[in-house]
């Protein structure tokens, strides 16, 4: 069989980004045994990524990220050397694409193209208020229509790209369920009841309606509010305890969850998302309560392994029933990690990964 190679653009540092973690990074061993040759080309350094959405600090930024760029246009041109490029929501984060069109219609390479949110529509963190203007949106459009084949992590945006290219599969994102999101890996003491969320601050804002929700259940239930992100919320709960997102300590914190949430509005940029937190609950034997939003209503089976829940009632009847009902949330404890191990593993998904770079 001949040795293939892919060179990766991707816009974050290796191991950094969720979104890269489980659209590909966790395939990469998995490539080098099957004899890929393999190289990464992350956008931004560690150092610049660890700046990017705080509060100031314009001029860094500016100098960064043109530096940033000025060595991304000799990077592209290693794509010769390459069988595929793959390319992660965008080979530069700002301005037209012309480092696409350059590896597409110069350099005529095959180009396997991934992402997993709604990424042509606005949406930036308050910290980089100023630079949005220069995301120039439209482009995804353009690299859809000069790829080669499309990696969309769910049916909403599948059939987005399909205007622009037929080529378009699904590849959903997906959890390591053996050497990652395994129960059986780690020890677990926690005898608290805990309803909990993870996400970016940036996402905080699906909680606020549930605010009230947990101070009525509070009145009547003993347990705590996780919330794991890398700020802390701004609204404030008696039982609210919060976690520090960290790496290393990522699943153990989240073992700590007797229920998961993930309240979203239903608009289109939430239709777009790949209900990661629900994946990372369910993987865990976590039941996820979720709003009823995109590929949420395929993840979760109502009642089985979780709740799908649109108005503020339905949610407190849910938490109601699974904090009154601690049997029941034990039951829907082996369907919720089965589910993902059948439909949203690694394992599962291998083969399925792989055939992107046939």
């Amino acid at each position: 069989m001949e040795k293939k190679s892919v060179i990766f653009f991707m816009p974050y540092p290796h191991g950094k980004s969720p979104s890269q973690r489980f659209r590909f990074e966790q395939y990469l061993d998995i490539l080098k045994e099957q004899g890929f040759k393999i190289s990464l080309h992350p956008f931004y350094t560690d150092k610049t990524w660890e700046i990017l959405h705080w509060e100031g600090h314009t001029f860094s930024k500016i100098v960064r990220v043109i530096w940033a760029f000025f060595i991304r246009f000799f990077q592209i041109f290693k794509s010769i050397q390459y069988d595929f490029v793959f390319i992660h929501r965008e080979v530069a984060p700002i301005g037209p694409p012309i480092l696409e069109w350059i590896i597409a219609k110069v350099l005529r390479k095959k180009i396997i193209y991934d992402f997993d949110d709604a990424i042509w529509l606005p949406n930036y963190s308050e910290a980089n208020t100023k630079f949005q203007k220069l995301k120039y949106y439209s482009k995804v459009n353009g690299i859809m229509k000069w790829a080669t084949k499309i990696s969309a992590g769910n049916q909403y945006l599948v059939d987005y790209a399909k205007q622009f290219n037929q080529n378009t599969v699904i590849n959903p994102t997906t959890i390591d369920t053996e050497n990652y999101h395994n129960p059986a890996l780690f020890s677990t003491n926690n005898e608290k009841i805990v309803i909990g969320w993870t996400g970016t601050h940036t996402t905080a804002k699906y909680l606020d309606f549930l605010v009230q929700i947990i101070e009525k259940l509070s009145e009547e239930f003993d347990f705590e509010f996780q919330v794991i992100s890398n700020e802390a919320p701004s609204f404030d709960l008696s039982n609210l305890k919060f976690i520090k997102w960290n790496k290393e300590t990522e699943i153990q914190d989240l073992l700590n969850f007797t229920i998961g949430v993930m309240p979203l509005t239903d608009d289109k940029w939430a239709k777009g998302k790949c209900g990661f937190k629900a994946l990372q609950y369910m993987a865990l034997g976590v039941p996820a309560i979720a709003s009823p939003v995109g590929v949420n209503n395929e993840i979760i089976d109502h009642g089985k392994n979780g709740f799908l829940c649109s108005t503020e009632h339905q949610w407190y009847e849910a938490l109601y029933y699974l904090l009154a009902n601690p049997e029941e949330t034990k039951k829907m404890h082996d369907n919720a990690r089965q589910k993902i191990i059948n439909n949203y593993s690694v394992i599962s998904n291998t083969n399925n990964f792989i055939k992107l770079l046939e």
